[in-house]
């Protein structure tokens, strides 16, 4: 491998800007993680600014036969972007122009290494948003949303990344630029290729600009705090509203010890409870009341202690920074997390919540629970002490049991995060033999070399 790199090296003289090919221990232990909290060291870290630099890298790397992992800001958290064999990490975060936002069209076109949160600030200036808007949404990349198709709270009403781009310019692993996908809102050309590269994890394309859907901003926002008794009677409280014709715009749940974390550690003013469902809805100022009393009486049922409105944009934003404080608070609970985002049909979400929690008593490791109930999207996350033997010998049972009645019940693995090396060994379970070989034949021709990702998504 070293020597391979020595030759790619001189092959790229001249290709890549000042400082874009790095070599340096600090730079590869920079870019040698992701939130899954891995690390090996690639060989080299490459930045480049545009995208036929990326092709040319490609080309380069498949001719050696070195492996290319695309980069993010290194918020995934399977563990999708970490070298596990080595070759060059190429991160996109000096591709960062915001090269058009047409509010005509309702369309921003992006380099790969936009932030979400500057792309939505950017389409806020014309009264527009991009779905999108996950937890990690002020650093992480729009090429990393589209890599693991990311999601977040508002997926319930307006969709996932997949569902809100339109076109991809992207490198296959021959180093051939393709443009996938078309700037208007229907097209009926061929193969949907593009749908087939987002969320395909850096192991079929390296995505460098995507041209993406834009919604307007509704007239208004109204948030509800639905306390219940226990996890049970929130999850019945799900399907109820979910079978309702007033869709909300996010509907999030948190479990008890979620919410002690929110108090405790986000500072939260919330009351203790079994469990609590954060309902938003949005629309027309004229129609906002109507929406909130369908949501309220829906809300309604056994087990509800009590149900409010919030009264303020502050209090909004207050209930809004204690969800999205979970994740990171998370660490403070145990020395070892595993964050699992599966997902089963709504209607299906209270046999899952009762499994956490069977999981939980037969196993003595504690499991937090939270996420975006709206579409059966519950992130599972088992807390424990890896020092501690009975612990980790439960936890791989834990698991198989949660992925397995996950299955039994329709569901999916992964709703938002990917599959990367966490739920790869998995797939046999949730994929079908011939189908699984379909999806290798599909990476053999994006990919014939094998170096995208290698050892992530399919299993071995």
């Amino acid at each position: 491998m070293n020597h391979a790199i020595d030759i790619l090296r001189l092959r790229l003289d001249g290709v890549l800007d000042a400082d874009g090919l790095r070599y340096d221990e600090a730079s590869r232990i920079a870019y040698s993680y992701d939130n899954s909290r891995r690390s090996v060291l690639p060989d080299a870290v490459v930045l480049p600014t545009t995208i036929e630099q990326i092709a040319a890298v490609v080309a380069y790397c498949g001719e050696l036969r070195v492996p290319v992992i695309a980069r993010g800001r290194g918020t995934n958290t399977t563990g999708a972007s970490v070298p596990v064999a080595g070759g060059i990490v190429v991160s996109c975060e000096r591709m960062d122009r915001i090269i058009d936002v047409d509010p005509d069209d309702r369309v921003a076109v992006v380099e790969a290494g936009v932030l979400n949160g500057d792309l939505q600030a950017a389409a806020a200036r014309h009264g527009l948003f991009w779905a999108p808007d996950p937890t990690s949404a002020s650093f992480c990349t729009v090429g990393g949303n589209l890599a693991c198709n990311a999601g977040g709270p508002r997926a319930v009403k307006y969709g996932a990344s997949r569902d809100n781009t339109l076109a991809l310019c992207c490198v296959d692993g021959r180093g051939v630029i393709h443009r996938l996908g078309s700037r208007t809102t229907k097209g009926a050309t061929g193969y949907d290729l593009m749908r087939l590269v987002v969320g395909s994890e850096g192991t079929l394309a390296l995505i460098g600009d995507a041209t993406l859907k834009l919604l307007p901003q509704p007239e208004t926002v109204r948030t509800l705090r639905a306390l219940y008794r226990d996890v049970e009677t929130a999850a019945a409280a799900v399907a109820r509203l979910m079978r309702q014709p007033q869709v909300p715009c996010a509907l999030e749940f948190m479990d008890a010890e979620a919410l002690r974390l929110a108090r405790d550690i986000g500072g939260a003013d919330i009351p203790s409870a079994g469990a609590l469902l954060m309902i938003e809805v949005d629309g027309a100022e004229a129609a906002i009341a109507h929406a909130v009393a369908a949501v309220t009486a829906a809300a309604q049922g056994e087990g509800l202690l009590r149900i409010d409105a919030a009264q303020s944009a502050d209090e909004v934003a207050r209930l809004w920074a204690a969800r999205k404080a979970l994740s990171p608070a998370l660490k403070h609970v145990a020395p070892k997390k595993i964050n699992e985002d599966v997902v089963v049909p709504v209607s299906k979400l209270p046999a899952l919540v009762a499994k956490t929690r069977e999981l939980a008593a037969t196993s003595g490791i504690a499991i937090v629970c939270f996420g975006h109930a709206g579409n059966g999207n519950l992130h599972v996350n088992l807390m424990f002490d890896p020092t501690d033997i009975a612990q980790s010998a439960q936890a791989p049972r834990v698991l198989s049991e949660l992925f397995a009645t996950t299955l039994a019940l329709g569901g999916t693995l992964s709703g938002e995060h990917g599959i990367g090396l966490d739920k790869r060994d998995f797939m046999p379970q949730a994929i079908a033999a011939p189908t699984l070989a379909l999806m290798r034949a599909v990476k053999a021709q994006f990919d014939p070399f094998g170096i995208l990702n290698p050892g992530k998504l399919l299993p071995p």
